[in-house]
């Protein structure tokens, strides 16, 4: 058309750059080489104060990585996209772990389901955003159980993800973290990243959160047996009827497992982390008040929400990359009460 002056479009410098560098990694994939993470790479742990946080710390410490990079939130704040961005354009990590994340359970979700749902998407966007402007190699987003469907046939596969309703007592976490998993998988489509997904179990181990009303499950019975048995307490009172199935995974395997997957894996479908095997609430109080030490007697107040009625992983897949989990629950559980007991700022928060 006259008049007209045709203009060349060009991509953003940081696309420009990046899809040079994500073409070039695709085609290494692509030809079955295997892609580790180099010990002397610059290694961005986010949540490295939280229990899965430190326990990926711990695990690239034992498997002779040397450049862990870590910041406190008072120091970055994961919510404020220009200090994120900021931070990344100055350390330009190689490799990342998201395990930074608002957590809780079935009170403090129900509680505050604006602020589980806004802090996590803000925070999951800002560092995968920043980490895809600033060229990392390989991310890895931490997600949970939950975003499966609430009445998903069990053992949940993968493929079982936004198939049905969610647990509405966890919802608003549920689609955050789906939205953190979906953001991985459309930059790996459209850009060529290679930015994995992971969906762990129920979690416990060193470095749990023990408050009364904010934390999950399993610490929440920890500390409230403790206390019982401290204070002498004939009766412990659980909310629910008990009658719920559950899976529970150490930390420091979960962590083991992150590591093996991102110097393994590649793929848009996420990986269930997990043991493949569960126990009802029920019996996991027992077994607490066991390793406790507590010998009253345990009642349970069924007035109170007892959540999705089972939740199990299958692991097959994850088994089929050649992982396994290797500490067993009552092991973990005397692992985790000697954490608690030797860390009492940890059980006051």
């Amino acid at each position: 058309m006259a008049g007209l002056k045709r203009v060349r479009w060009e991509a953003p410098e940081a696309e420009r750059k990046y899809s040079r560098r994500a073409a070039w990694a695709w085609k290494e994939n692509a030809t079955g080489v295997k892609v580790t993470m180099e010990k002397e790479a610059k290694i961005y742990v986010a949540g490295h104060r939280g229990m899965v946080g430190s326990a990926i710390c711990r695990a690239l410490e034992k498997n002779g990585y040397t450049n862990i990079v870590t910041r406190t939130h008072g120091e970055l704040n994961l919510c404020r996209q220009e200090e994120v961005e900021a931070f990344f354009r100055c350390e330009k990590p190689d490799y990342v772990f998201l395990a930074a994340a608002k957590v809780g359970g079935i009170m403090a979700n129900s509680e505050a389901l604006a602020d589980f749902m806004y802090d996590n998407m803000i925070l999951e966007m800002n560092v995968i955003h920043s980490a895809w402007q600033n060229g990392c190699k390989k991310l890895l987003f931490l997600g949970s159980s939950c975003i499966y469907p609430r009445m998903a046939p069990q053992p949940m596969k993968e493929s079982c993800l936004l198939t049905s309703e969610l647990e509405k007592t966890n919802e608003a976490y549920a689609l955050a973290k789906i939205s953190g998993l979906k953001y991985c998988e459309f930059l790996n489509r459209q850009y060529g990243t290679d930015y994995i997904s992971v969906m762990p179990t129920n979690l416990y181990g060193p470095n749990d959160n023990y408050h009364p009303s904010h934390s999950h499950v399993l610490p929440a019975l920890i500390r409230r047996f403790h206390e019982a048995k401290e204070s002498g307490a004939e009766e412990v009172v659980c909310w629910g009827t008990g009658s719920p199935l559950r899976e529970f995974l150490y930390v420091d395997d979960l962590a083991d497992a992150c590591i093996f997957l991102m110097n393994t894996y590649s793929g848009n479908e996420t990986v269930n982390l997990g043991t493949g095997k569960e126990l009802t609430i029920r019996e996991l109080a027992e077994l607490v008040a066991k390793v406790v030490g507590y010998t009253g007697k345990v009642s349970w107040d069924s007035s109170k929400p007892d959540g999705t009625p089972r939740k199990l992983l299958d692991v097959s897949k994850l088994e089929g990359l050649g992982f396994r989990y290797t500490t067993e629950l009552e092991e973990g559980l005397r692992l985790t009460y000697q954490d608690f007991l030797n860390n009492p700022m940890r059980a006051e928060r």
